[in-house]
């Protein structure tokens, strides 16, 4: 049946923020921002209630502190998003062998390929027992939206938000696009915006009118057509089961420019070793490298080096990283740097003769990077939010040495048990305890260096014997039953950041309802 609604669009809601919520019972009703927390820092997800202030995702961390000072602002913890996102989307393949996941928390679901029935009435059935099995799994909400395209069924998502489902029925689309900014369509970004504002269109309906042969002179064949199409309502993509990455990369923004070029050099041996494991944990190898710079003045350039094949070998990637970075001036400052693998393949085909002394002379030059870093107690530059996350665990280590404890990090206590860190400073830490199944628990201050307390990994969302889970996000929390202050204040503030988030993550929008939503559902 043409239209009917089977691609469905799955969008965690505020999928960060609501998973530290589930996790800390003191934070449950109250405004998070996850996020870099450092002066360039940007917002990843932003909890609904700080969301009320006018804080959302890729928003300047600075911004949002202004906007909203009383907020909990933590680093990202990817080791819990991760594992909360496998059991989601299990679910999402029970539904269908054809799911095209597109970050932690969203993904696309060809429901046909899968069985379903293409009628309204089936639809509405899956979506509803998918948000159902998602709340008992995880403890959190998603939004669903059910279309017969991949576009509609986003859009149908993002005005299901939060925790509703919404269905585009056939015969409903070109009166529910017509109103919407011609930013909604795929494809269209500021400049694509700015192109079509100034040939007076505006909106998806101005864009359908201004006809087919209009969009083609304004933007090119292959671009109008497409966005002509987009605007009728008709969007031919299909759900596809694998996105292959291209490349693998990890990147620093620096709080302060620099230009030190041992720095410089000791920072991109750092980013090599991090790029190459996260190569290895995809179980990939590549044979170019590549490293990105951005100056003081925001200009940005990249060099590549093409080897003689495939590697995962971290000695290779450190020393063709080196030989690019020597090749560009770096003397007036730089504010991010980055080292990249791409032409990924999953076998590794090395000059063994070639690469060893290569690899040799690499093992040298790190051993020499890192007994500098530890030297100058390993100078802070994070860059995305999931590199904040390994921060706080590189921080960690390292007995006998002061450790530097970021908001929101796990910690375990040998007599009080689970808690994460509230904030730290002069020589100091604060942590609250307190578990995602427990009540809002006590908070206790002490020294970043006391032996009894060591970082820990995250606590699953749900008691492990099956027992309740966490109070539902909307629900303000009890008071802590020792009267202590608000969780949010006093958060600890650190000097790192990140560069941006790495998805989507609860980007979506209120739960506002718009025209041409024949079938809504909300609890």
């Amino acid at each position: 049946m043409r239209g009917a609604p089977t691609i469905l669009h799955l969008d965690m809601d505020a999928f960060y923020a609501s998973a530290e919520q589930a996790a800390k019972p003191s934070l449950r009703g109250k405004p998070v921002i996850v996020g870099g927390l450092g002066p360039r820092g940007v917002v990843a997800t932003a909890s609904y209630e700080a969301r009320v202030f006018g804080v959302h995702s890729a928003m300047a961390m600075a911004q949002a502190r202004r906007l909203c000072p009383n907020a909990a602002f933590l680093i990202p913890r990817f080791a819990l998003y991760r594992k909360v996102s496998d059991s989601v989307m299990r679910l999402l393949h029970t539904l269908s062998p054809l799911v095209e996941p597109l970050s932690l928390d969203e993904a696309f679901v060809d429901l046909e390929a899968g069985g379903t029935e293409a009628t309204v009435e089936a639809a509405r059935a899956v979506g509803e027992r998918l948000r159902t099995d998602i709340r008992a799994v995880t403890g959190l909400t998603g939004s669903v939206g059910l279309a017969g395209s991949k576009m509609l069924a986003k859009i149908g998502s993002e005005q299901a938000k939060p925790d509703g489902l919404v269905i585009i029925e056939p015969g409903t689309e070109r009166d529910l696009l017509g109103p919407m900014s011609v930013r909604t369509l795929p494809g269209v970004g500021p400049a694509t915006a700015e192109t079509l504002r100034r040939a007076g269109i505006h909106t998806v309906a101005e864009t359908r009118e201004a006809g087919e042969a209009e969009l083609v002179r304004l933007l090119g064949r292959a671009h109008g057509t497409s966005l002509f199409l987009m605007a009728e309502g008709r969007d031919e993509r299909p759900v596809v089961a694998e996105r292959d990455a291209k490349s693998i990369s990890a990147e620093d923004t620096f709080d302060v420019d620099v230009t030190d070029r041992t720095r410089v050099q000791l920072e991109i041996a750092r980013l090599a070793d991090r790029c190459v494991r996260r190569l290895r944990e995809a179980g990939r190898s590549g044979r170019t490298v590549v490293i990105k710079v951005r100056r003081y003045d925001f200009s940005t350039l990249t060099r590549s080096e093409t080897l003689r094949g495939p590697t995962d070998d971290p000695g290779v990637v450190r020393e063709a990283a080196a030989r690019l970075i020597d090749s560009v001036d770096t003397t007036a400052g730089v504010r991010l740097l980055g080292v990249g693998v791409s032409g990924l393949a999953d076998y590794t085909q090395e000059d063994l003769f070639a690469q060893a002394a290569q690899a040799a002379q690499a093992a040298q030059a790190a051993q020499a990077a890192h007994e500098a870093l530890e030297g100058a107690g390993h100078p802070p530059g994070p860059e995305r939010p999931e590199a904040v996350g390994e921060r706080a665990e590189e921080a960690s280590e390292g007995a006998g040495k002061p450790r530097h404890w970021l908001p929101g990090t796990d910690v375990r206590h040998t007599e009080y048990g689970a808690g994460w860190v509230q904030g730290s400073g002069v020589g100091r830490v604060t942590v609250r305890f307190e578990e995602p199944w427990s009540r809002p628990g006590r908070v206790r201050t002490f020294a970043v260096d006391d032996p009894a307390l060591e970082p820990s990994e995250p606590l699953p969302l749900l008691r492990p014997d099956a027992g309740p889970g966490p109070a539902p996000q909307g629900e303000a929390a009890d008071p802590s039953p020792d009267g202590t202050t608000d969780p949010a204040e006093g958060m600890g503030r650190d000097p790192r950041e990140a560069e941006g988030p790495d998805g989507s993550a609860g980007a979506g929008g209120g739960p506002g309802q718009g025209p041409g939503q024949p079938v809504t559902s909300r609890p």
